[in-house]
């Protein structure tokens, strides 16, 4: 993606949803931070599914602590890797407790010490939570960076560098947000919907994918109800 068009390309996605959100509820620092974690190699709406619960019981580091390893686990397993997930948070509400007062750190050094938090995590947690202007590369945002070429790399962390240097300041904050939701709605991973896409006339992917017929989407349609 030439520089030219980088500008267009967020100002058309600014223009679609000016204040985006990560889909994760939480409602403190600490809850943010374990559903971020929790999040890893599961959808957003089978985290938000079992913290619902979870939250209105342990809301708190200490609150988890209290609920011991096997209550944790019965309010997660639900989600992908529930045991060592349920592990990780024990462990981290423990140094949160003992190294931090209870409180999630706000620097990258500190938060990456937590286990189970990588990278990707602590970007999320110092955006959402801290406003800071990093960037989250999860699947999603990794795919649609290469397809699109607005920045291209064998890596997770090279592509993150990557948009740093590329994204105009006044959209970084809110940058991973937009992408990451555009990857996982419409520039999706087997057939993106580029029919649909608001930024289609910036990107380099050169085999559009067109809207399928009408009459071939009642005959398939039909096919179905046989």
């Amino acid at each position: 993606m030439k520089p030219s068009a980088i500008e267009g390309f967020f100002a058309a996605l600014r223009a679609a949803n000016p204040s985006p959100q990560t889909e994760l509820e939480y409602a403190s620092v600490f809850e943010l931070l374990v559903a971020v974690l929790l999040s890893a190699q599961a959808t957003d709406v089978s985290v938000n599914k079992a913290t619902r619960r979870l939250f209105l019981v342990a809301n708190t580091p200490q609150r988890m602590l209290d609920l011991g390893l096997a209550g944790l686990e019965s309010y997660i397993r639900t989600i992908g890797l529930f045991r060592s997930k349920a592990k990780h948070l024990m462990q981290t509400c423990q140094i949160l407790l003992e190294r931090h007062g209870g409180v999630v750190p706000r620097t990258r050094q500190a938060l990456e010490a937590l286990p189970g938090v990588g990278r990707k995590t602590a970007n999320v947690i110092l955006n959402v939570a801290f406003g800071e202007a990093t960037m989250a590369v999860d699947t999603h945002l990794f795919r649609l960076a290469n397809r699109t070429g607005l920045a291209s790399g064998k890596t997770p962390y090279e592509v993150e560098l990557k948009l740093l240097q590329r994204i105009p300041p006044a959209y970084l904050k809110d940058a991973h947000h937009w992408l990451i939701l555009h990857g996982r709605y419409v520039c999706q991973a087997r057939k993106p919907l580029c029919w649909q896409c608001s930024v289609s006339r910036y990107c380099d992917f050169k085999d559009k994918t067109p809207a399928a017929p009408a009459a071939a989407t009642r005959s398939a349609i039909s096919g179905s109800k046989r």
